[in-house]
């Protein structure tokens, strides 16, 4: 690797090239998605928003804005593609400490919906979680720890005990708010990041243990979280309250068949599916495009996945591939936790599908991950010239 690494940088010695081009593949993949998800928001929202007092009635509402989060979304991508990695590195522990401090000042400030804490609201609309910080910032810090602790990281002390203090500390947040679908994400990003880092298997055993306790407390402790496991195990059992949502979402599932009903045609848009165009996006998706519609959206996120490992393989240094790995691997578990939610595989966790549910902060995170996945992109050693190179009469 260091001797690919170092031809690379007499290539770009002698083009005065500084780094690399951003992977075309997994761009256009991005865009691609981030494009039916705008035009799905379109279809899901017109109605609720046509109907709504707090939109003035105007069907374009939510569309509109998605739009613009969409745009400059894009551009805050481009626009984290160009810092190298090395400065997210640098700023990942102040980045972490900076997440923290928000999470407590949206417990002592927040906007409660739904009896929940999670939301700064900046006027009547805007309003962002910082939980969604949070999350690249656990998986920026950690990325750093193990590159720490190396040659440490098969020691509890090293290789479990800082990784499960910082997640003990940003869950123990999110519970307060409660935030039971984030805390979720947190343990399978720290796990993830560990198992990546080298951390020895049988503490995932301990953990696994832990973490089931943990969860049992907390649906037995919150009132709210036991209700979603009850509607989980019988949606029907009270079809007009906890059952509603997800009863409607297998509604919009099973009307849409093998080809759907057509963009724009969907039924349980009209006021009977609740979050239709947010975290239950995709049951809209189901019913318009069918399975067929469905499968092929989600082939193109296996393929932006696929991708993101592929680049993640490739990287350079270890840094690099703990971060790319990392947000691909948040990606992954976003995309699987909502179908599994829409489609009642797993109890309600209020999870959003990437680049498809609605909300600016959220796409424009997402788009930053992106971004920084391009970032590393630029600095994977360029093969093809690579094998040029050893071609050439010069180097025999």
């Amino acid at each position: 690797m260091d001797y690919s690494n170092q031809r690379l940088a007499d290539y770009r010695e002698e083009t005065g090239s500084a780094r690399g081009s951003i992977d075309v593949p997994f761009l256009l993949l991005t865009l691609l998605l981030l494009l039916i998800g705008v035009v799905m928001v379109l279809s899901a929202s017109f109605a609720r928003a046509y109907y709504s007092e707090s939109t003035n009635h105007n069907a374009t509402y939510f569309f509109s804005r998605q739009l613009f989060y969409a745009l400059t979304g894009v551009a805050i991508m481009l626009f984290a593609s160009r810092f190298p990695i090395g400065f997210y590195r640098r700023f990942a522990q102040i980045l972490l400490l900076f997440s923290l401090a928000l999470l407590v000042l949206v417990l002592l400030g927040g906007t409660r919906v739904n009896g929940a804490k999670r939301w700064f609201g900046v006027g009547d609309s805007f309003s962002f979680q910082p939980s969604e910080i949070t999350k690249i910032a656990v998986i920026l810090y950690d990325a750093e720890l193990i590159c720490r602790n190396r040659d440490k990281m098969k020691t509890f002390r090293s290789g479990v005990l800082p990784f499960a203090a910082v997640a003990g500390l940003v869950i123990f947040l999110l519970v307060l708010e409660p935030h039971l679908s984030a805390s979720i994400i947190i343990i399978l990003i720290t796990a993830t990041m560990m198992f990546l880092g080298g951390t020895k298997l049988r503490w995932f055993a301990l953990g696994a243990g832990a973490v089931g306790l943990g969860l049992l407390l907390a649906t037995s402790v919150l009132h709210y979280s036991s209700e979603r496991i009850s509607a989980w195990r019988d949606p029907f059992e009270d079809t007009s309250d906890t059952g509603y949502q997800i009863i409607q979402s297998l509604y919009a599932i099973g009307s849409g068949g093998l080809s759907g009903l057509g963009l724009g045609a969907s039924r349980q848009k009209y006021l009977y599916l609740p979050e239709e165009h947010n975290d239950f996006i995709f049951s809209v998706v189901c019913e318009e495009l069918g399975f067929i519609g469905a499968v092929l959206i989600l082939a193109l996120f296996a393929l932006l996945i696929l991708r993101g490992f592929y680049l993640a393989l490739h990287c350079r240094d270890r840094y690099s591939f703990l971060v790319c790995a990392g947000i691909t691997a948040l990606l992954a578990f976003q995309v699987i936790l909502n179908v599994a939610v829409v489609t009642n595989l797993v109890p309600c966790t209020g999870i959003s599908l990437p680049f498809f549910s609605y909300g600016g902060t959220a796409l424009w995170i997402q788009l930053a991950e992106m971004g920084i996945i391009l970032s590393i992109s630029r600095d994977i050693p360029e093969k093809k010239f690579i094998g040029r190179r050893r071609k050439t009469p010069q180097n025999g």
